[in-house]
């Protein structure tokens, strides 16, 4: 055999090539995701390596994260020519200051069990896409974990929003400490603390979160279980007559059967935190009128299902949502607190705060008095008028006396929330609900609990709350055709999910038309 010589020059790889050390950032607006890159750049060039730092940028309103990205390696005779964007399976180190940009990068290919060094938190920051679902469309964490633990060579994963929380500061700290304690970084620890130092700005606040994760990151540790940690039951406080009537509620609950104590205890801090102590009792009032007639039924036997499900769906359809839940949300101290905290309020840094409202002529009505309000809708020329006059989009300052005043007289208004119409209207439709489901109880108890299930579906106000209705409705005439079946509750299961599938309701129209062709064969 002779080989011919084809003229072809073979070029052997820069051997500088293996020294390049490439990170991608995963981060959303508000998370100092820009803040972050510019660390890692300062940290290399500090070290005496020569980096290139690039930004994607995301879609705003959680549909989409910022990619930052950074080529570094040791400065050289030669300025090298580093890459603008992440390539699949070439990163070395992939951030995401949120679970799901994890999920999203390990998906993209940017995490290969070869080289990829994971490092994310485990909070969640929900999707525009997990908010949007007429049901529960929040991602499932436990994917994202057990895959983070098969693609990447190694997984640092905790609750880092938390920790920065804790510190005072934001997540791209404790995202630089995790880096520095992962060791992936030849760089001494202390040089990240110098780069910090030397950006001026809240740095106390950024070096404890950068500490507390650097120790974490450097100890191995690892909370996956603390995806959505649980909230502590904060202590009751107040006046002293108040108390002693919250402390009997809670004994009430706690006579209950013992599978609806932890939902009938939920129900009563959701309802006295919505509107009152009073309030709450009437919720108890009803819940131990349907743990009776649950027990004639047989509930023992059930497990008192029916009785839990009506201690969960009675609560929230009694904290129905409306302007002066709005109002009370929007103007309460906590939340001013909370937006300060997160957009870094001190003394020499203002913010501005604007809420958007639209409200309607249904709106409008449903805050009057219930015989003013009914007399209103039985005159379209003057329901028309007042649609006319005050539906229009408003941007409402509420940084402002004028604007927080205006929303705070509103959310005054909850005092004299029974005697306005759409409390009346609420009450009226949960007793048809209850009525409905209670005549259920002792032919069809599986179905009787999932009548109780399709409250689920209303929430929200004005167009929100209308479409909800109408799902609420279609569902309801959909159990009557299946009403004395077999397999009523499973029916009536299914139109649930159907409803729940998309906003439009074509499939629940479609689970419907299926139930009409084989109930309605035969009839006239």
């Amino acid at each position: 055999m002779t080989v011919q010589d084809t003229g072809l020059v073979t070029r052997v790889p820069d051997a500088r090539l293996n020294d390049i050390i490439k990170i991608a950032v995963l981060a959303v607006g508000g998370q100092g995701g820009g803040v972050l890159n510019g660390w890692i750049v300062s940290l290399a060039e500090a070290n005496g390596y020569a980096a290139q730092a690039t930004s994607v940028a995301g879609v705003a309103q959680r549909t989409g994260a910022t990619i930052y990205y950074v080529e570094m390696m040791p400065e050289g005779a030669r300025n090298p020519v580093f890459a603008l964007a992440p390539a699949e399976g070439d990163v070395d180190i992939l951030m995401a200051a949120e679970l799901m940009e994890a999920g999203r990068a390990m998906q993209r290919g940017f995490v290969t069990p070869d080289r990829t060094t994971l490092i994310a938190s485990s909070h969640r920051a929900l999707a525009t896409s997990e908010k949007i679902v007429p049901g529960s469309g929040i991602s499932d964490p436990t994917a994202v974990l057990a895959a983070a633990r098969e693609q990447a060579q190694d997984a640092i994963i905790f609750d880092l929003e938390t920790m920065a929380l804790n510190a005072g500061s934001v997540i791209s700290a404790s995202l630089f400490g995790a880096l520095a304690g992962s060791g992936r970084l030849p760089f001494p620890v202390e040089s990240f603390r110098d780069t910090i130092r030397a950006s001026g700005r809240g740095v106390e606040a950024s070096l404890r979160a950068f500490d507390a994760a650097c120790a974490a990151a450097k100890e191995g540790y690892s909370d996956p279980q603390d995806v959505a940690p649980a909230k502590p039951q904060a202590e009751v406080h107040g006046p002293e007559k108040l108390v002693r009537r919250w402390s009997a509620l809670v004994a009430r609950a706690e006579a209950l059967p013992v599978p609806v104590q932890d939902m009938a205890k939920a129900g009563l801090r959701k309802l006295t935190e919505y509107q009152d102590i009073p309030y709450a009792e009437s919720y108890m009032d009803q819940l131990e009128a349907i743990s009776a007639q649950d027990k004639d039924a047989g509930g023992t036997e059930h497990n008192f299902a029916f009785t839990e499900t009506a201690a969960k769906y009675l609560a929230n359809a009694m904290a129905y949502d409306d302007i002066i839940r709005v109002a009370d949300i929007k103007t309460r101290k906590a939340r001013v607190a909370r937006i300060d905290q997160e957009m870094g309020a001190t003394d020499d840094h203002l913010v501005q705060v604007t809420e958007y409202v639209h409200p309607g002529a249904a709106e409008f009505v449903s805050l009057m008095p219930a015989p003013l309000g009914r007399f209103t809708n039985n005159r379209p020329g003057l329901y028309r008028f007042i649609d006319r006059m005050v539906n229009r989009g408003r941007r409402i300052r509420t940084d402002r006396f004028g604007g927080f005043f205006m929303f705070y007289l509103m959310a005054g208004l909850r005092r004299w929330r029974r005697s306005l119409l759409r409390h009346q209207e609420e009450v009226a439709h949960i007793d048809d609900w209850l009525t409905t489901a209670k005549g259920r109880l002792s032919q069809d108890y599986a179905l009787a609990v999932e009548t109780l299930k399709i409250r689920r579906l209303i929430k929200g106000y004005s167009d929100t709350h209308a479409r909800g209705l109408a799902k609420f409705d279609k569902v309801m005439s959909g159990t009557l055709l299946v009403e004395g079946r077999d397999d009523a509750a499973d029916w009536t299961a299914r139109l649930i999910a159907a409803a729940l599938a998309d906003p439009e309701g074509k499939a629940l129209d479609g689970a419907l038309e299926t139930i009409r062709s084989f109930t309605t064969v035969g009839r006239a």
